[in-house]
C-alpha cells in the first residue's frame, strides 16, 4: 500500500485564526492540509481563494491538498499553483478539457489529482489514470462540512484499488473513527477529516489513533 497521509480540511478550522489553526494541525502531526476551493456555481457554496493558500503556504511547511470544486478549473489552476497548492485536485465533472488540464499541473511539476463526487461512476476515472497523482472521492455531497459518510463510495474505493495497486486514493466526507476504518479496508490511503481533527479535544491523540486504526485496518483489506 502507498504511504498513509492524514490531511486535516481547514474547512473546520477557526476561520478567525486561520494560520495559526494551520500551524496546529501540522504541530499535531498532519502529514499535509486539505483546501477546499468552492466557486459557489459547481457547489453551493463559497469558500476561500488563492490569498488563503498564500497564506497557508507561509504558515506551514506541510503541503497543501488544494481540492478545486469549481466548473471551469481551466481559469484557477495559474492562481492557485502561484499561490502554493501542490498536489491540485480538479472535478472529473467540471466543464473543461479534464486531460489538458491535468497535463497543465503536471507541467508545473505539481502533483495532479482527481475528484469523484459520490453519485459518479468509478468508471468515469478509468480514462485519466496515466494523468493523476492522486484520486479523490467525495464521501458526502460536496460544498459543506460535517455531513454523513455515504458508504456507497467503498465499492469504488475498493475497485479503484484493484486496478491501481500504487496510486494515492483519497476519501473526504464524513471521516470519523469509524469510517477511517472502513475506508482503510477498502483501499483509501489518504484521509481527509474536517470537524472530527478541529472538533476534538486532542487533535494530536486523535491523528495517532487515525494512523493505528489504518495500519490496523490494511491487515483486513476487501
Amino acid at each position: 500500500m502507498p504511504k498513509i497521509v492524514i490531511m486535516p480540511s481547514i474547512l473546520a478550522a477557526d476561520m478567525g485564526r486561520l494560520a495559526e489553526e494551520c500551524q496546529r494541525a501540522e504541530a499535531a502531526g498532519a502529514d499535509a492540509l486539505h483546501l477546499d476551493i468552492m466557486d459557489g456555481h459547481f457547489v453551493p457554496n463559497l469558500s476561500m481563494g488563492p490569498d488563503v493558500v498564500k497564506m497557508a503556504r507561509a504558515a506551514v511547511k506541510i503541503p497543501l491538498d488544494t481540492h478545486l470544486m469549481v466548473t471551469h478549473p481551466q481559469n484557477m489552476t495559474a492562481a492557485f499553483i502561484k499561490a502554493g497548492a501542490n498536489p491540485l485536485l480538479i472535478h472529473v465533472e467540471a466543464q473543461c478539457d479534464v486531460r489538458a488540464v491535468l497535463h497543465d499541473i503536471r507541467k508545473h511539476k505539481l502533483r495532479a489529482g482527481l475528484t469523484l463526487n459520490p453519485e459518479t461512476p468509478v468508471e468515469a476515472l478509468f480514462p485519466y489514470l496515466a494523468d493523476v497523482d492522486e484520486v479523490l472521492f467525495m464521501s458526502v455531497h460536496p460544498g459543506y462540512g460535517g455531513q454523513a459518510f455515504i458508504p456507497q463510495v467503498l465499492p469504488k474505493v475498493a475497485e479503484l484499488r484493484r486496478r491501481a495497486p500504487e496510486l494515492d486514493i483519497s476519501i473526504d466526507g464524513g471521516i470519523n473513527r469509524a469510517t477511517t476504518i472502513q475506508a482503510a479496508e477498502h483501499g483509501a490511503n489518504l484521509f481527509v477529516a474536517g470537524t472530527y481533527l478541529f472538533g476534538a479535544a486532542d487533535m494530536q491523540a486523535e491523528i495517532a489513533h487515525m494512523r493505528a486504526a489504518i495500519q490496523n485496518a490494511y491487515g483486513k483489506k476487501v
